[in-house]
């Protein structure tokens, strides 16, 4: 068992859309799991703009209503069985807020649209979450969002507003006060997607941390194939709607944006507390 994995100050992630945590996060939250810690999952839409690539499932997007994100979903639930995770939440319940599409499509200017939400009515619904679990660990993405999407670029501001307003006393925020004592981004060292095929990443100086998944590729190889309307995989790669062959990462990266200064490599989310 995890050292202090018997409490409930856990790890908290906070996700833009179902898939999104298995992709970047799988085998973290398989291991800590696993380990018997306390892991929470927050996705912030339910990916109602996604690309479907199964042709047998392109009816989903067919039609009004919310046929695709009802069916992602169910998609999510599975991941996170797959992962062994159990406690997955919607920010402010599920379809509170719509995937908002790639940058720079008129969906960005929809109401209701997660790029759309109002930060602190949203990190409010966030707080309220810390408090309840009490995580000593937040991840989310870094300020660009990793790779730009206008959603994962709201997940971080909505994250990070959301630890402050939970550690605050005199927000009104139901439940005590709590203060998230390390705050992390994804991220994928230059050197590491270079050698998988990957297409975004940042410098490797910027890697502060790095968790062994291996013993959890597997559980993170079924929470992808779980998310079948928008991930191919294929042996030891996946690929999402455009085609472009990336290899299953075991290991996964993170950079830590706030909390006390490593002193030297981190690997191990926990490291220091």
């Amino acid at each position: 068992m995890h050292p202090g994995a018997g409490g409930r100050h856990g790890l908290l992630l906070v996700h833009a859309h179902p898939d999104d945590e298995s992709i970047g996060t799988g085998a973290t939250m398989a291991k800590y799991a696993a380990e018997g810690m306390p892991v929470t999952l927050v996705t912030c839409t339910l990916g109602e703009l996604g690309e479907i690539i199964p042709a047998e499932l392109a009816h989903l997007a067919d039609g009004p209503g919310n046929r695709l994100g009802e069916y992602r979903r169910a998609e999510l639930a599975a991941a996170c069985t797959a992962l062994g995770v159990s406690d997955h939440r919607f920010l402010g319940g599920p379809g509170r807020w719509r995937d908002s599409g790639m940058a720079g499509l008129p969906d960005n200017d929809a109401p209701g649209c997660f790029w759309r939400a109002d930060v602190a009515e949203a990190a409010a619904d966030l707080a309220v979450v810390i408090r309840e679990i009490r995580p000593r660990v937040l991840v989310t993405y870094d300020e660009s969002g990793f790779y730009g999407h206008p959603d994962h670029i709201k997940a971080h501001r909505v994250a990070r507003r959301g630890v402050t307003l939970a550690a605050d006393p005199a927000a009104a925020v139901g439940g005590e006060p709590w203060q998230v004592t390390k705050f992390y981004a994804t991220a994928m060292p230059r050197s590491v997607a270079a050698a998988d095929g990957g297409r975004f990443w940042v410098p490797d100086e910027q890697v502060t941390t790095e968790i062994d998944g291996h013993a959890y590729l597997a559980a993170k190889t079924a929470a992808m194939r779980a998310h079948a309307t928008q991930i191919t995989v294929d042996g030891d790669f996946f690929a999402l709607s455009d085609g472009a062959r990336q290899r299953l990462g075991a290991r996964e990266f993170y950079t830590l944006l706030a909390g006390p200064e490593p002193a030297g490599p981190e690997y191990d989310l926990f490291a220091g507390l």
